[in-house]
């Protein structure tokens, strides 16, 4: 099925292609992506509604996220990932367990590479938690804090030695899935999030170099 224009410039600021603070100009975005105008227009109004562009004057930007929008996008997604994840030590088929702990085996090939591979990879284990909860609306809550997320400019696995700690930290959210243990996996986490909080905001005040 062919992608619409609201589709593809959404995935384009989610793989960074356009970064917080870069002008979309709709004839530019037209050309490429071998589109009318009309669609980016109508595209870029409902992305600016949804907060994901903002306007300088006549110009459209990708938006960015100051220092309480930060603060109140992670207030949210802790409580609702700790809330997927204890649905998902619930509900979880053993397919989507094994797929869980497969992912977190596959992903220490990563560690040390490119930040942006480990990303990929992080996004896809927290959306399949999300799936595992299954709970519809949660997981419609949880792609729009995931969709703000891409405002960040960069990832908190860019981070010198968060890569190791945060593949650490989603062994032990498996193990408590696997344990069926519904605590134990909001636990777990609420603290993995909460870290990769901290995380961002020490390389936001230059504690913490980045790779």
């Amino acid at each position: 099925m062919q992608k619409d224009a609201y589709t593809l410039i959404l995935e384009a600021i989610e793989r960074a292609d356009f970064k917080p603070g870069d002008r979309l100009v709709e004839s530019e975005l037209a050309e490429r992506l071998g589109v009318s105008r009309t669609p980016v227009r109508e595209a870029l109004q409902r992305l600016e509604t949804q907060g994901m562009l903002a306007r300088d004057g006549r110009s459209l930007m990708v938006a960015s996220l100051d220092h309480n929008q930060l603060a109140e996008l992670y207030t949210v997604r802790t409580e609702l990932e700790g809330l997927a994840a204890r649905l998902a030590a619930r509900h979880a088929t053993e397919e989507e367990i094994r797929v869980l702990r497969g992912m977190v085996e596959d992903d220490r090939a990563l560690l040390g590479g490119d930040p942006r591979a480990l990303s990929r990879a992080n996004k896809r284990f927290h959306r399949l938690i999300h799936l595992a909860s299954h709970n519809r609306f949660l997981v419609q809550q949880l792609d729009l804090v995931h969709r703000s997320m891409a405002l960040m400019a960069n990832t908190s696995f860019a981070a010198e030695g968060r890569d190791g700690v945060a593949l650490a930290e989603h062994d032990e959210i498996v193990r408590a899935i696997e344990a069926h243990d519904g605590e134990a996996a909001f636990q777990a986490l609420k603290s993995h999030i909460s870290k990769a909080f901290e995380t961002r905001l020490r390389v936001d005040a230059g504690e913490l170099k980045m790779r």
